[in-house]
């Protein structure tokens, strides 16, 4: 749940890809080199979601132009058990895909379980950190990223009021709502925030666009002017609103949802997103696999080393762009610490 506006779209791969979609939801890539490449479960909403799964893979479209790696993508339904997961991550090690990597912190125990049973398989597991000696945990720094944004909806904001849609009330989540908001206060500290959440504790909240567009509306009816949705594909709903209001500015976010295609008509209206390198992170694991030395144990993808930033497509902010800066030099200097929680 994205350096300057360009990483996001780096890496793309414009080769034509052979995909064989099935009822259950998954997809196979396949490429000229021999033997098999990274097996990838995206989380619910799938690769066209614009937004988190969409930069995971680009970065599976990078390692297979580049690397000439095969793979092969499946995808997460609404309401799925432990037991589902497990299967999916599974069937990709048994057919002999590595690295094997879950998209999402809902793969998190499914990961550590089914790395057991292949020792001499690498998995990844993106936005959490998962025990084992053959996993490769990749987290971010949203809470960085979001503050940059906060600062951003502050300073863009003509009624002082700017609100956050998240999609799951959960800690993952809560880490933009926490930078959001505190990037906010410290540039306008009269600015009125709303943080609103799609769902408590269920991950169609990553996976509903009618529920966001109607949080929106809502937002919009109240006055508020700039609204950043972290809510996976749901937030194509909520810039989809927002773009209906003459003044409004919506905020994406883990991929540059200006660059994104599915995304064009409502362009216009996206101020900036905040990147998350997802797809750095995943060709970075499916190259060390690749190169025998695989990255194994926490990595961190922090705003200080490019892991996360403020998308700069359209121009938007450029006005701001020394107000961004200032801001983004204080958390890197330390001057700043962003709270990971509201």
């Amino acid at each position: 749940m994205r350096r300057v506006s360009t990483i996001a779209v780096a890496g793309i791969s414009t080769a034509a890809l052979a995909f064989t979609l099935t009822a259950c939801g998954e997809s196979s890539t396949e490429s000229s080199s021999g033997g098999k490449g990274v097996g990838l479960a995206f989380d619910v909403g799938g690769r066209d979601d614009h937004s988190f799964n969409e930069s995971a893979a680009r970065g599976v479209d990078k390692a297979q132009k580049e690397l000439g790696v095969q793979s092969k993508l499946m995808t997460a339904k609404n309401g799925e058990t432990e037991a589902d997961r497990e299967q999916r991550l599974t069937s990709l090690a048994e057919s002999g895909y590595n690295p094997v990597i879950g998209v999402g912190f809902n793969y998190s125990k499914s990961i550590e379980k089914v790395a057991k049973d292949f020792p001499k398989t690498t998995f990844g597991i993106v936005d959490s950190v998962a025990p084992g000696n053959n996993i490769d945990s990749i987290t971010f720094g949203e809470h960085e990223g979001s503050y940059l944004a906060g600062v951003a909806a502050a300073l863009k904001s003509k009624n002082h009021k700017v609100g956050f849609i998240g999609g799951v009330n959960n800690a993952l989540i809560q880490k933009f709502q926490a930078g959001f908001e505190q990037g906010a206060k410290d540039t306008d500290s009269s600015v009125q925030i709303t943080s609103q959440y799609l769902y408590p504790n269920n991950d169609k909240g990553f996976n509903d666009p009618a529920a966001a567009k109607d949080k929106a509306k809502g937002m919009l009816d109240s006055g508020i002017d700039v609204i950043y949705t972290a809510a996976g594909l749901s937030g194509n709903g909520s810039i989809e609103a927002i773009a209906g209001q003459k003044g409004a500015w919506a905020i994406g976010v883990d991929s540059d949802q200006y660059q994104q295609p599915g995304l064009e008509k409502y362009k216009s209206s996206i101020l900036t997103s905040v990147v998350k390198n997802v797809d750095v992170a995943v060709f970075d694991l499916i190259k060390s696999v690749k190169d025998g030395k695989p990255l194994t144990g926490p990595h961190a993808y922090l705003l200080k080393d490019g892991g996360v930033s403020l998308a700069t497509s359209g121009g938007q902010i450029d006005d701001i762009k020394d107000k961004i800066e200032a801001a983004k030099k204080k958390i890197v200097d330390g001057q700043v610490k962003v709270r990971t929680a509201p």
